[in-house]
């Protein structure tokens, strides 16, 4: 009899203190959701001023530019001034109302982004359905759109033929299969626009992994003779015979091209999708490393080797690079600027040439 009343009291117990232990964190949440909305309150009304000085400023430029009298320009900023002076007393009005509701009723499930799962021990809700139990609620928070939005970001990717621009040798004359020899790009980028109210010129950055295959002709592998790096013929017949270089740069780019300009009451957006685009620059970084993949016969069995060494090849990457196309396809050609090898008698460089597509 004891041991079931002591049982019954720690369990009373255990329930009261895990109720405390969430209504603890009740209140925690509140304190968070109220911080938050003050601070989209204060965010709410700095966009709107910020919509209402970007739209004087153009009014001005249409003064200036003649297409707009002095007195149509007044009446155009007294109507905007009056436009989002009660954009900002409605959002204002939203929030003090949601606040209004926090304070008085501790939680504001309509203020819960996504999915939430609510465990309730000991306590109840308006819904009565907490009582030692689980609840989901499914709810969005309301976000406010940044008006100008200048830099934006996607990934990108490019393949190609690769080969070797060689002194004194023109690509006919290459020791490298055209077809063989091929190249892979994978990138992230940032786009900034360069100019407040146009759209016709901006920078691209980002970091990005190039792959820059080659295959020998003629039987052939590299050899790293100790003074330079060398096409040596293979004793058995290769079926395959293929040397890559993996490195890591940045690219930086100047992009011109026209875009669409796309107006909402509280925010703008430049568009840049089916438009003709044209980037011109260069990249920078360093070497990976280099391998070697050899596939052949011998004892009438099939053999692969991978060797991977330094080849003396350069540690750091940098060249030229351009792309030219129209909406999320372009043309793309590349060209190191640095030889190969660090040694060798005849400067090489690798020279790239094929699509990019970029995943807006």
């Amino acid at each position: 009899m004891k041991s079931l009343i002591t049982l019954s009291t720690a369990l009373a117990i255990w329930i009261c203190s895990t109720g405390f232990i969430q209504a603890q964190k009740n209140t925690d949440w509140t304190k968070n959701e109220i911080e938050k909305l003050n601070i989209l309150k204060e965010n709410a009304v700095k966009i709107e001023k910020e919509a209402l000085k970007s739209k004087i400023e153009n009014i001005n430029k249409k003064v200036s530019e003649g297409s707009v009298s002095e007195t149509e320009a007044e009446n155009l900023k007294k109507a905007a001034a009056e436009k989002h002076a009660l954009n900002i007393d409605n959002r204002i009005a939203i929030f003090d109302n949601q606040l209004a509701l926090i304070d008085r009723n501790g939680m504001d499930s309509t203020k819960i982004t996504g999915t939430a799962i609510v465990f309730g021990w000991g306590q109840e809700d308006v819904d009565n359905d907490l009582i030692f139990g689980v609840k989901v609620r499914k709810g969005s928070r309301g976000t406010v759109k940044k008006y100008d939005r200048r830099t934006t970001s996607d990934g990108y990717i490019a393949v190609g033929f690769n080969n070797v621009a060689t002194s004194g040798e023109s690509l006919e004359d290459s020791d490298f299969k055209v077809a063989g020899s091929r190249f892979a790009e994978l990138g992230w980028t940032w786009k900034t626009r360069v100019f407040d109210n146009s759209n016709w010129l901006r920078v691209r950055y980002g970091l990005a992994f190039q792959f820059n295959g080659l295959k020998p002709t003629d039987n052939r592998l590299f050899v790293d003779t100790g003074e330079q790096t060398e096409l040596q013929t293979y004793p058995l017949d290769l079926k395959k015979s293929k040397f890559r270089m993996d490195n890591l740069v940045i690219p930086i780019h100047f992009e011109f091209g026209p875009s669409k300009k796309i107006e909402h009451e509280n925010y703008f957006r430049y568009a840049t999708r089916n438009q003709f685009k044209f980037g011109i620059g260069g990249y920078g970084g360093i070497n990976l490393g280099a391998r070697q993949k050899l596939k052949f016969e011998e004892d009438g069995e099939n053999q692969k080797q991978k060797l991977k060494a330094d080849y003396n090849t350069n540690n750091f990457i940098y060249g030229l690079s351009t792309y030219i196309g129209w909406g999320a396809t372009s043309i793309y050609a590349k060209y190191d600027l640095n030889t190969i090898f660090k040694n060798n008698a005849v400067d090489q460089r690798n020279v790239s040439l094929g699509l990019r597509l970029d995943l807006e």
